[in-house]
């Protein structure tokens, strides 16, 4: 099942399995910003990534002494979620803790994502609830898919990513999928970025950020363009398949990131990882603006 939401500039449409954006479409332009999910590239659009942000060491942690096994990015992206909310230009979706979730992750919590058109804008925020007695540990973040080129007459070479602010960010490399923080270089987002596959050779580029950060995928042949913003998100990703020609592109906002090379394993240490006292609530979003 899908809910959609518009204004008098956009249609967003979001799948309750995920609470996945599955669709963003211009009614002026009729352009789709979105990944539309070809599994022969990448057969998602746009999930959210939590209790954990990338891979696990041997896609497992310890925690209280105790081991538990968990996928890549966890498993909210292939939960169904219960439609909380929905008003013409505002849905919002809710996935509980339960026996099932507990089996990979020993907390008692309540997610809550939120879809919210303004304008040529959809705000898409996120709200996590610790409803047990103990704190929790977790990483959320978001993996939206662009299409690139967003015309059909523009190809991928033609692209760039702007970065606003322009100014030198600390770039993070992967060691296969683990973050390798010892090898941190200083990376040149002072200045837009082409679009070339061999950007990805290496897997995703991540960048440490700081306060208010928007990115852009934009062009010089059209006015048209999709931008992402947010504000004090610690971590940033962007990814294409190297391998595949893909015609998309991911920015994707994190609170949290792929275990270190050297991790411990234990949940408490892994890097970014965010604590949420008993009966706390933890919110971040970030901004789609589409040209």
């Amino acid at each position: 099942m899908t809910v959609q939401i518009e204004n008098d500039f956009l249609i967003a449409t979001i799948a309750e399995e995920g609470a996945e954006l599955i669709s963003l479409k211009s009614k002026k332009h009729q352009i789709e910003y979105l990944w539309q999910g070809d599994p022969k590239f990448w057969g998602r659009h746009a999930p959210v990534l939590f209790p954990i942000v990338g891979r696990l060491k041997n896609d497992q942690y310890t925690f209280e002494n105790q081991t538990f096994s968990m996928s890549q990015h966890g498993f909210a992206r292939d939960s169904l979620f219960e439609v909380i909310e929905h008003a013409p230009e505002l849905a919002s979706f809710s996935l509980k803790s339960d026996k099932e979730t507990k089996q990979k992750y020993p907390f008692d919590f309540e997610l809550i994502l939120s879809y919210e058109l303004e304008e040529d804008q959809l705000i898409v925020k996120y709200q996590v609830e610790n409803t047990g007695n103990k704190e929790m540990y977790f990483s959320i973040g978001g993996h939206p898919a662009f299409n690139v080129p967003l015309e059909q007459h523009l190809t991928f070479d033609d692209y760039f990513l702007g970065f606003s602010p322009q100014k030198s960010r600390i770039q993070i490399p992967l060691s296969g999928p683990y973050a390798d923080f010892e090898h941190k270089t200083l990376g040149q987002t002072n200045t837009s970025l082409d679009l070339r596959r061999e950007l990805f050779k290496n897997d995703a580029v991540i960048f440490e950020t700081k306060g208010v950060n928007t990115f852009t995928i934009e062009t010089d042949e059209s006015p048209h363009s999709i931008s992402l913003s947010y504000t004090d998100m610690p971590y940033v990703g962007i990814w294409s398949p190297y391998d595949k020609e893909a015609p998309f592109v991911c920015i994707e906002p994190w609170c949290g990131i792929a275990d270190e090379v050297n991790t411990s394993g234990k949940l408490v240490d892994k890097k970014g990882i965010n604590r949420l006292a008993a009966a706390d609530i933890f919110k971040t979003q970030y901004t789609l603006t589409a040209k």
